[in-house]
């Protein structure tokens, strides 16, 4: 049962994650952040560290897993927010 729970929170979190991916692609591409908002993305950013210590208390794969990348590509237009600004 808890196997089958897994899977569910992997897709969910793959699903979750890749949607940033056009962002981030954009962002690099262009070296437009005009559109950005700094506070928004600071704020997402503590709140995946959060659910990533959540899923590091608990064991959880899928959440471990999907705010590694999240917190990735969420530095990543930090960095191109405060790079390109």
């Amino acid at each position: 049962m808890t196997f089958n729970i897994e899977i569910v929170g992997l897709i969910a979190g793959a699903l979750t994650t890749i949607a940033y991916l056009p962002q981030v692609r954009k962002t690099w591409k262009t070296k437009s952040v005009k559109e950005l908002s700094l506070t928004m993305y600071l704020v997402m950013f503590v709140g995946v560290m959060l659910w990533l210590t959540y899923g590091i208390l608990i064991h959880s794969i899928s959440i471990i897993l999907a705010n590694i990348v999240t917190g990735v590509l969420t530095s990543m237009l930090i960095y191109f927010k405060l790079k390109y600004k």
